[in-house]
């Protein structure tokens, strides 16, 4: 059996996750070009959240269409991704004791119409396209989100 470095790595990043509650977040391009970077990393820092790894960073539209690859089939695909690529995020790794449960709540419903009054997205978002930030719903898409993003060399532990 032929083992790269880069699933060394991968496995590694896994081991990482797991041994720890986790989450993934990006802070998407509509609430950086409205200038809320700032006020959404209150929110995270105020809710009790560790911020491990993070970067300003800009996806092509080739990284869009991989990070959302398990949305191509839906009908949104192509808006999501041209929104996605059309400026700057910042990505970030979170931990907190049931870190992906509590992020999603932190950050509310994906409709801000919807979103509890407080919540990142009841805030900062305008639409359901454009909602302020991405969230892992699951601690095994943090892992896989948060790979993609990060090497283990960024996280901070």
């Amino acid at each position: 059996m032929f083992i790269t470095i880069e699933f060394i790595f991968f496995l590694g990043l896994q081991k990482i996750f797991k041994m720890s509650n986790r989450t993934f977040t990006m802070i998407k391009p509509d609430a950086v070009e409205n200038g809320h970077i700032g006020a959404i990393l209150e929110k995270i820092n105020s809710a009790g959240f560790k911020i491990i790894a993070m970067k300003l960073t800009k996806l092509s539209k080739e990284k869009a269409e991989k990070f959302y690859e398990v949305h191509n089939e839906r009908p949104f695909f192509g808006e999501l991704v041209s929104f996605m690529s059309r400026g700057p995020i910042v990505a970030a790794i979170l931990e907190k004791d049931n870190a992906v449960n509590e992020f999603r709540k932190l950050i509310g419903s994906t409709n801000p119409a919807e979103a509890a009054e407080g919540t990142i997205r009841s805030l900062y978002a305008t639409s359901m396209g454009e909602n302020a930030v991405h969230g892992s719903d699951s601690d095994e898409n943090a892992e896989i989100e948060g790979s993609f993003h990060f090497s283990i060399e960024d996280i901070l532990s």
